[in-house]
């Protein structure tokens, strides 16, 4: 069976005529349980940040906001620790540009955004997909033994390569399922 990517924008009744039949998912935020899990705001706790064997994070997204390094200002290791799902994001003027994200903490490895997607951001999702989402994977893989899988996301990008736009968790998702990880 297939496992689709589609925008949590669209009116669900357009997607469900898309893909009649099929187990669709919301993966995003705004999901129930146990799908919201797939989150990368989801605060599972525990998430080893990568060079920092003694430190950890609550979420995937606290730790990637968290080690992004601005013109103005250096990492932010409070967001390693926010588990209400609001307040992560790092961003504005007054900060500066990007500059990049810190590989690990005290790292002088400032790694650009395509570097830091590919040696931060995805392993640290499939660290919580083989770590944390073990049952919420295996019910997946039961559901597309019957019928094809729609995950709704707000990011539709499925290539990790393409930085005009922010990846789709919920295409790592679908890699993961169809054991197609991305690779460096």
């Amino acid at each position: 069976m297939t496992v689709t990517i589609e925008s949590r924008r669209k009116k669900l009744t357009s997607v469900e005529k898309l893909w009649p039949g099929a187990a669709i998912i919301d993966v995003t935020s705004k999901g129930v349980e146990p799908w919201v899990r797939f989150s990368p705001f989801y605060p599972h706790g525990g998430i080893p940040i990568p060079h920092t064997p003694e430190e950890s994070a609550q979420s995937v997204e606290g730790l990637w906001q968290g080690l992004k390094v601005f013109e103005l200002e250096d990492i932010d290791p409070r967001k390693w620790a926010i588990t209400d799902m609001s307040g992560i994001k790092r961003g504005g003027k007054s900060r500066g540009v990007v500059r990049g994200h810190r590989f690990g903490v005290g790292s002088d490895t400032l790694l650009g955004y395509r570097d830091a997607r590919l040696q931060i951001y995805l392993p640290t999702y499939k660290w919580v997909l083989e770590n944390k989402l073990v049952a919420q994977v295996q019910e997946m893989r039961r559901l597309l033994t019957d019928k094809p899988l729609v995950l709704l996301d707000y990011e539709t990008n499925t290539d990790p390569e393409d930085l005009s736009s922010p990846l789709s968790h919920g295409a790592l998702v679908k890699y993961y399922l169809e054991g197609n990880w991305p690779t460096l």
